[in-house]
């Protein structure tokens, strides 16, 4: 039985998730030995889309596939980027005529893998159905390899899972991205399909889910647009491996990453006594 290894590195936030992929990744991929490496890059343009500048410090790292989200469209350039670079794509239900890709085969050493794009409508934009869209592009991308993997980029938990249990055994791997919080429920469903709601994001932590902590919150107390800065300090990055059955297509073993770990103890300061 030959088997296939997979690294997913969750949404990156712009500078401080780009300059942590690049410190992290090489070695990353020397760990666990990949055959292909996939990235969420709708973030990677200082927060909002990912241009060609980001795609080529990606690429040139080793990744092979970018996929993207709701903020791909946010900057006209990231946009451009869709029309001349197949393997960055933008989730496949946006409504016919969306410029880009939503999905992209890559022929490995292994053999090929299909990378597959997806967005949820639960508390986003009111785009296709992804369910159904689901149906219709597998039945083609079947036809070409047995390994299928895909990036459901949805705000609700439930959609994720209720897209979990649809797609478990018709394809290899489903992982959520958008949220930007790493989830602790990775698991092999029943019929061999490889899981996590949330991969998480690659970026500052110090803020909220990447933003600066002070217009972050503004939004929240005067409920008035702010101006979107990526935050900086506290990076950590999030990512899933999959290690994949090339003769059935589904998923013998995975990992949850977290890199660095958060700390979990507080240091705490005594001053010496004098006894």
């Amino acid at each position: 039985m030959g088997s296939l290894n997979l690294l997913f590195i969750g949404d990156i936030i712009g500078k401080p998730g780009l300059d942590l992929v690049q410190t992290w990744l090489p070695s990353l991929i020397k760990k666990y030995k990949t055959d292909i490496v996939i990235v969420n890059g709708e973030n990677a343009s200082g927060g909002k889309g990912c241009t060609e500048k980001e795609g080529k410090i990606l690429f040139d790292l080793g990744v092979h596939v970018i996929t993207g989200g709701n903020h791909t469209w946010d900057k006209r350039q990231s946009q451009d980027y869709l029309k001349e670079e197949p393997r960055s794509l933008r989730p496949l239900n946006y409504p016919k005529g969306t410029y880009g890709n939503g999905y992209h085969i890559f022929e490995t050493k292994k053999g090929k893998v299909a990378v597959l794009n997806l967005q949820g409508r639960t508390f986003m934009a009111a785009i296709d159905c992804p369910f159904r869209t689901a149906d219709w592009v597998l039945s083609k991308l079947k036809k070409e390899t047995k390994i299928i993997f895909v990036d459901f980029h949805a705000e609700a938990t439930a959609e994720k899972i209720a897209m979990a249990n649809y797609l478990d055994g018709k394809v290899t791997a489903l992982v959520g991205t958008h949220t930007h919080t790493q989830t602790a429920d990775e698991r092999i469903f029943p019929n061999g399909m490889g899981y996590i709601t949330d991969v998480g994001m690659t970026g500052p932590y110090e803020s909220v889910i990447g933003m600066k902590t002070v217009a972050a919150l503004n939004r929240f107390l005067y409920q008035t647009p702010q101006k979107y800065e990526t935050a900086e300090n506290d990076c950590h990055l999030c990512g899933m491996f999959f290690k994949i059955d090339t003769e059935t297509g589904k998923t013998l073993e995975l990992e949850r990453i977290l890199f660095p770990e958060f700390i979990k103890k507080a240091e705490t300061n005594q001053s010496p006594t004098n006894d």
